[in-house]
């Protein structure tokens, strides 16, 4: 009883971060792409979790522990940082999103907090998860651990190779760690593999990270992450007086993108500017779904994907993990397809260079995820004297030892 008292007192909701968008709650539609494409028996289970969800965003007392949580235990509001050094050095001046300083690093606890408050309302006893980085693998150990939900994570072998910091971490977590070698063994791999595990053992509830899959999951995480964009609209408006000119995201699956974007769409005088993973010259793959990418089903949704001579979806390629991934995010296709924003491809080098030059400019350690984002908006704003916020979608403690520094 006390704690719940507390829980209410804290969360002081306000009805800006918890809107809800009515017109996705039938469908998942956004414009031709979204819908959920799945066996049929995914999709009794889906339609549950939809009318689950639904349920629990209009009760107050999920929304209170939801952002009880937010406050307390990962650390929002995250701050809005004026990069005085980075704005200097490029001739625009840049405010980061410090998502990079919330608990476990990254945005993507965000969405797992959230999703475990609706496996633990479902009387879940056992959550699933995929992995490309890393990031949302301990977000969902950490989210399963606070709980005391069982937990498995599924990851790419080449993934968790790359990435050996958060694999310790999520098994000190208390996580089962899961890899597989199957195709290229990274993040298209590591949910095929969830997806398998999560058709045969039903009572799982499959904690999906990214802005991507079948109906409702888009809807669900855009939700739990548009809390981003939220506050950095507050903040930006409080320190300048005004609305940015243009912002910038990384963007794999999605979903720290949508959670930036979000609260700007309807902001049409705002540009929106996301980087894809361009791949290198040694590799000529690329995870740069939008620009080199048709649309098509894959994994669930219809959207854009990458796909081979005979239109079947092919490998992808990016030096980060958490962008090597060839689907995307229905909602992304969607603003493409109406100019609502623009998504550049940004290759490995120039995402190194990004991630050496933030770490060198401002002393902050991006994620190399994120150094995507800062390559793009200095190649944009290069002495352009705009305003701009880029998401700092995660912390580079997880790349400092691939060499490249």
């Amino acid at each position: 009883m006390k704690e719940n008292k507390q829980i209410e007192a804290m969360a002081d909701i306000n009805p800006d971060v918890i809107e809800i968008d009515q017109a996705l709650f039938s469908d998942g539609m956004y414009g031709k792409f979204g819908g959920m494409y799945v066996p049929p028996p995914l999709e009794s289970k889906l339609h549950k979790l939809a009318g689950e969800f639904k349920s629990a965003v209009y009760d107050p007392g999920f929304r209170n522990e939801f952002i009880y949580y937010l406050k307390t235990f990962v650390g929002r509001p995250s701050p809005l940082f004026y990069a005085r050094n980075l704005s200097q050095r490029i001739g625009s001046k840049i405010y980061l999103k410090r998502e990079d300083l919330n608990h476990t690093g990254a945005h993507k606890i965000n969405n797992t907090i959230g999703q475990i408050l609706l496996a633990r309302r479902m009387g879940a006893k056992e959550v699933i998860a995929e992995t490309g980085a890393g990031q949302h693998g301990v977000a969902t150990a950490t989210a399963a651990a606070l709980v005391g939900i069982k937990c498995k994570v599924f990851m790419g072998k080449v993934d968790a190779e790359r990435q050996s910091v958060n694999v310790s971490r999520i098994k000190l977590l208390g996580a089962e760690l899961i890899t597989t070698d199957m195709g290229t063994a990274t993040l298209k791999d590591a949910v095929n593999a969830a997806i398998e595990y999560w058709v045969v053992n039903p009572d799982s509830f499959y904690l999906l990270g990214s802005q991507v899959g079948p109906h409702p999951y888009p809807v669900m995480v855009g939700y739990f992450q548009h809390i981003v964009g939220k506050e950095a609209r507050q903040q930006i408006l409080e320190a300048e007086g005004r609305l940015p000119d243009s912002i910038f995201a990384c963007v794999g699956g999605g979903s720290n993108a949508i959670g930036l974007f979000g609260a700007f769409l309807k902001d049409t005088d705002v540009e929106i500017h996301a980087a894809e993973g361009g791949g290198s010259g040694s590799k000529p793959k690329t995870a740069a779904t939008l620009n080199f990418g048709v649309p098509g089903v894959f994994q669930g949704t219809y959207s854009y994907c990458l796909v081979d001579g005979q239109g079947q979806p092919t490998d992808s390629w990016s030096i980060a993990a958490g962008l090597d991934y060839p689907g995307i995010s229905p909602q992304h296709a969607y603003l493409k397809e109406t100019g609502r924003a623009h998504y550049h491809s940004i290759t490995d080098q120039e995402a190194i260079d990004a991630f050496r030059m933030l770490s060198r400019t401002e002393g902050i350690i991006p994620a190399i995820e994120s150094s995507h984002a800062i390559s793009l908006a200095e190649k944009l704003l290069k002495d352009k004297n705009k305003l701009a916020v880029i998401n700092l979608s995660g912390r580079g403690d997880k790349d400092v030892e691939r060499d490249l520094a």
